[in-house]
């Protein structure tokens, strides 16, 4: 069964906001962008929505979705769809989690899940231009 993941791209000053996965979860000491599965029934949109509010404690406005991508880990099968999110609050780190606003050339030298890889090239590709 594939796990449907919602992650927020969220830009501030030509920086990112990532966050650090915590000790005893999947893929833990991996930068990522924030978000989390979503639950049975619900949309993507209110998992991110719900995701943001408690790793974050922060409200944004949804907007577009830039990219998905599907990867296939030895243990499990994830489905990832990022959104363009703007923040209405600052986000305030909820589960002790390691969070910082990483400019593009950071993203590649941080080490992120094998899903994120083609995001993060786009991200790169598109400062190019």
């Amino acid at each position: 069964m594939t796990i449907i993941v919602a992650a927020a791209i969220i830009e501030r000053d030509g920086r990112f906001l990532v966050t650090k996965r915590p000790a005893g979860v999947h893929l833990e000491g991996y930068w990522e962008f924030p978000g989390g599965k979503c639950e049975p029934g619900e949309s993507i949109a209110a998992c991110l929505s719900r995701e943001l509010r408690e790793e974050l404690d922060l409200e944004a406005e949804i907007g577009e979705e830039l990219f998905t991508t599907a990867h296939v880990y030895p243990d499990r099968a994830v489905e990832l769809h990022f959104f363009a999110c703007v923040p209405l609050n600052a986000p305030r780190p909820q589960l002790r989690q390691e969070m910082r606003w990483a400019a593009p050339e950071e993203l590649a030298s941080l080490r992120f899940p094998p899903a994120d890889a083609a995001l993060i090239e786009m991200l790169l590709r598109s400062r190019l231009v």
